[in-house]
């Protein structure tokens, strides 16, 4: 009888113990399920969110679909650190503003294609995408006299597709890994937490030029930065263009 007993004490851990162990597998995948999916997914492309360096310098970027009010300002605090950055506009912006897009090019800083309209290009066919981005890069050099090497899409939208037609026009497709999220206006002290908490060797910062409180804390991240021995360098000159490979995380890593 007691040995009976005891069997079944013995039994009820082992099952305890496994439940307890299928239930830790699933927490974890359950976590992890957007990071796994894209390393299981082989065929997923992925854009540059970051890159391997060992240089601690990184790239300031600025999404430019609307309104100007505080781009000479963000420009001036650029200056004031002698801090490059990459301004990813749109075609109606360049449009709007071709003083400004001069202005930004003029200073030394590198202007990306952020596509014409700014449209969704997930819903889109890999043809229009690429008349799309042409027609961006058309009205930027028309302004500029420079040919865009980098691409982001509208909104960090992507798939394959749209990665695709974003090589095929002689791009690289470009997202980030530490966002400022500046264009909910949370807050400057919540903004400026969020990015120098985050930022490491080779990381892309995304800012948007219109967003009330990103002059000032631009102002006061490139200071830290800077004491901490950042350099900020356009994407142009932190990515690199050939013998590369980007892992499941978006890490742009030399051969």
């Amino acid at each position: 009888m007691h040995l009976i007993y005891a069997k079944r004490i013995y039994l009820s851990k082992i099952f305890f113990y496994i439940i307890l162990l299928i239930f830790c597998i699933t927490i974890f995948f359950c976590i992890h399920k957007s990071s796994m999916g894209v390393f299981v997914s082989k065929d997923k492309k992925l854009p540059i969110y970051s890159v391997e360096t060992g240089d601690k310098k990184i790239a300031i970027t600025f999404d430019s679909s609307w309104g100007n009010d505080n781009t000479t300002k963000i420009l001036d605090v650029l200056d004031k650190y002698n801090a490059k950055a990459t301004f990813f506009l749109i075609g109606r912006w360049v449009e709007d503003y071709p003083n400004e897009t001069k202005e930004i090019y003029k200073r030394g800083n590198e202007i990306g294609n952020h596509s014409d309209k700014h449209l969704d290009m997930t819903k889109m066919s890999k043809v229009n995408i690429k008349e799309d981005i042409k027609n961006a890069d058309e009205k930027i050099y028309s302004i500029t006299g420079a040919k865009t090497k980098v691409f982001r899409c509208p909104s960090g939208s992507y798939n394959n597709s749209a990665i695709e037609a974003a090589e095929g026009t002689g791009h690289k497709c470009i997202q980030w890994d530490v966002d400022s999220i500046d264009w909910k206006e949370q807050g400057k002290n919540v903004e400026y937490e969020r990015v120098v908490k985050n930022v490491k060797p080779g990381s892309i910062i995304l800012f948007h030029n219109n967003a009330k409180y990103t002059p000032e804390n631009l102002d006061r991240i490139l200071k830290k930065l800077k004491s901490d021995g950042y350099k900020f360098v356009r994407i142009s000159d932190l990515i690199y263009d050939n013998n590369y490979y980007i892992d499941y995380m978006g890490k742009q890593i030399k051969k």
